[in-house]
């Protein structure tokens, strides 16, 4: 059987495990009825996120034009602390920042490889700790735009990291932390016009993914370089397809490529 279509970040359910999809435009896959069955994926082509057109993708789906022009993937996103929508100064288009930063935003600390730091919306609570392949999380402060979590983010950085040790998180590596003893060491930490947001107790998510054997040692996928692969799916963590050879393919990283999946 054949799916054909753009790739874009898999859809996922919290459950136990975690239910993935991959949703194309006129068809969907539930990836873990895969486990343990052969895929081949075959690149075809690029169609931009943004606009549609055929153009190489430059950066997080887009095209290079798309990606300098669309406020969807202006500097804020990566940097939470550079919102203005706040002060109603516009990056590059005010309507859709206003939209996105002035609506609750959550800063946590999640474990995938070590404990790190983070800020995603509320709204993408859960969905931003399955993304990022942490087995555990636990929300820190909820504030009302995306400029005082990213200030808070900040802060925080100077004792946690903010990025995960992805080949780790795919070999299930990590350390085993007690977060809700790590959640309460950070009051004094936080920014002050953020201390009156943080609640005295939280409590810790737990994230189950659908992996029937970890590798020992992994090797990325490249779709430009390898256009056309085969292997036996053994796994989903975070946007990543594990094989039963160690590789892995980062669905997120190819969003905007074309490709026929042969099942």
């Amino acid at each position: 059987m054949n799916y054909q279509g753009t790739l874009s970040k898999m859809q996922t359910e919290f459950g136990n495990p975690i239910q993935y999809y991959l949703v194309f435009e006129n068809s969907f896959l539930n990836l873990n009825q895969l486990l343990g069955k052969p895929m081949e994926i075959e690149f075809q082509g690029y169609q931009c996120l943004n606009c549609g057109k055929a153009k190489k993708i430059f950066r997080q789906g887009f095209c290079y034009d798309c990606f300098m022009s669309s406020p969807a993937v202006g500097d804020w996103i990566m940097k939470p602390e550079l919102s203005t929508a706040h002060l109603d100064i516009e990056d590059r288009d005010l309507e859709y920042e206003k939209r996105v930063q002035l609506q609750p935003h959550v800063v946590y600390l999640a474990l995938s490889s070590e404990v790190k730091v983070g800020v995603t919306r509320k709204t993408q609570v859960p969905t931003r700790w399955i993304d990022q392949g942490a087995v555990q999380a636990i929300p820190i402060v909820e504030v009302p735009n995306r400029y005082l979590a990213g200030i808070t983010e900040v802060a925080l950085k100077n004792h946690f990291a903010d990025k995960t040790n992805w080949q780790k998180m795919l070999k299930n590596e990590y350390l085993h932390m007690d977060l809700i003893a790590e959640r309460n060491k950070v009051f004094d930490w936080l920014p002050t016009e953020v201390k009156d947001y943080f609640p005295k107790e939280e409590k810790i998510i737990q994230l189950d993914f659908p992996v029937l054997q970890y590798p020992k040692k992994v090797t990325s996928l490249n779709l430009d370089k390898t256009p056309n692969f085969s292997g036996t799916l053994t796994g989903i963590k975070g946007q990543y397809l594990i094989f039963e050879d160690g590789t892995v393919f980062n669905v997120r990283t190819y969003e905007g490529y074309v490709v026929k999946m042969s099942l």
